[in-house]
């Protein structure tokens, strides 16, 4: 805008470049085929020209620099804000248990020597062939003195380990070894430490965390109904994650037959609007950082991504509405395809949500964080700025102040 303003009339179409690119971006996701491919073309075309424009319009390393100082101070206000907590030291268990899946991740249990490295600090490693039960590995190794147990595999098997240690009163371990590893992040988990995370039964420190859970099942991240559900269905999902979504946009966009009629009320009790997506977490997100700046909070976060008025048969733009509830239901007239922590399950309605606060006892590496890396981030610009301004000048050494009832850690 500031462009277009100090380099009008020319400056004007460097705005009319980025909003074809937009449109054609927009276009690129819900479109298939030749419509697809054009639509990219078009895409790459405008930006194209947009950097064109910019350098013939002069002033193009002046532009970048700015923008990199931008993007190098959002980088350095990040590290400023970074979280530290010092946990409640815990007692070592005398017989705790790793469960690992050789397979999560690429192999990372394998690539980590995380066998060795448990057996190093008196952990019993139990490996989940194909095939395998977990939950009855996990039953046996209980039956066998088993006082706490820990799990090295994407976020779905976390769950079943986290569900079945809160079930016993016995501490647990997020071993960061899956592939994305939301649980761990938003745990405070070093996640590029996989094997530093073992040594939570060694020195670490205890939190409680919630856990939630849809029609019984438990779950650690959160349950997608919508696109995401849709994709996460599909056999080539786990092959071709990102291509799988792309066929499925176009689908869920472009088309009324978006699946089961889902019936579910917003934050002031009105009927929800056309379902594009609707996403139900242990905890709430902040959107724009993919995290949770708490999990103790014992509430649910709600995310619906609702269509407008539709226009033939394409919707007419989206609306994006956030909440929290303790409870939340969703009714449908047919058995509603949901992700679940990333796996794919389908459940008969109604689909009832609920928290369970406090109810898993964490033990974290004292070397890790602790905390998630948006627990401490302000909201917005302003309360950013002062944030800031406190720690330079060292007034902010103290924080801690949007602490949870079930933290009990001391942050610095």
């Amino acid at each position: 805008m500031v462009l277009a303003i100090e380099r009008f009339p020319r400056g004007v179409a460097v705005l009319a470049c980025l909003f074809i690119a937009l449109v054609g971006g927009w276009e690129a996701l819900r479109r298939e085929g030749t419509r697809r491919l054009l639509a990219i073309a078009i895409t790459v075309a405008a930006l194209i020209a947009m950097v064109v424009l910019l350098i013939v319009l002069g002033g193009f390393l002046l532009d970048l620099v700015v923008v990199v100082a931008f993007a190098l101070s959002l980088a350095l206000a990040r590290t400023a804000f970074r979280v530290r907590v010092d946990l409640p030291p815990a007692p070592p268990p005398r017989r705790p248990v790793l469960f690992f899946n050789p397979r999560s991740g690429g192999g990372k249990a394998t690539r980590f020597h995380l066998v060795e490295e448990a057996r190093e600090r008196g952990i019993v490693p139990i490996e989940l062939g194909p095939g395998e039960d977990l939950r009855e590995l996990v039953a046996a190794a209980i039956a066998d003195g088993a006082d706490a147990l820990a799990m090295a595999g994407g976020d779905g098997s976390q769950a079943i380990v986290a569900e079945i240690a809160a079930r016993e009163g016995l501490p647990y371990a997020c071993i960061p070894a899956g592939t994305r590893n939301h649980f761990a992040l938003d745990l405070g988990v070093d996640r590029n430490d996989v094997v530093g995370s073992l040594d939570a039964f060694v020195d670490g420190g205890e939190r409680r965390v919630d856990l939630a859970e849809v029609n019984g099942r438990v779950f650690v991240n959160n349950v997608s109904i919508g696109i995401y559900a849709e994709a996460v269905q599909r056999s080539g999902y786990r092959d071709a994650k990102l291509r799988t979504l792309l066929e499925v946009a176009p689908q869920k966009l472009g088309s009324d037959e978006s699946g089961p009629s889902l019936r579910w009320r917003g934050p002031d009790g009105e009927a929800g609007g056309e379902t594009m997506a609707l996403l139900v977490s242990n905890n709430v997100y902040r959107l724009g950082s993919g995290t949770r700046p708490h999990l103790d909070e014992g509430v649910l976060g709600i995310a619906a991504a609702e269509a407008g008025a539709r226009v033939g048969n394409l919707p007419g733009g989206l609306t994006l509405r956030q909440w929290q509830r303790h409870t939340f239901t969703v009714e449908a007239d047919d058995p509603v395809p949901l992700g679940i922590d990333g796996e794919a399950v389908k459940l008969a309605p109604p689909l009832e949500f609920t928290s369970r606060p406090g109810a898993l006892a964490v033990r974290i590496a004292a070397g890790h964080p602790g905390a998630s890396p948006s627990t401490e981030v302000p909201r917005g610009l302003r309360q950013s700025a002062v944030k800031l301004a406190r720690i330079a000048v060292g007034g902010d050494r103290a924080a801690g102040g949007s602490q949870s009832q079930h933290e009990k850690g001391k942050f610095r």
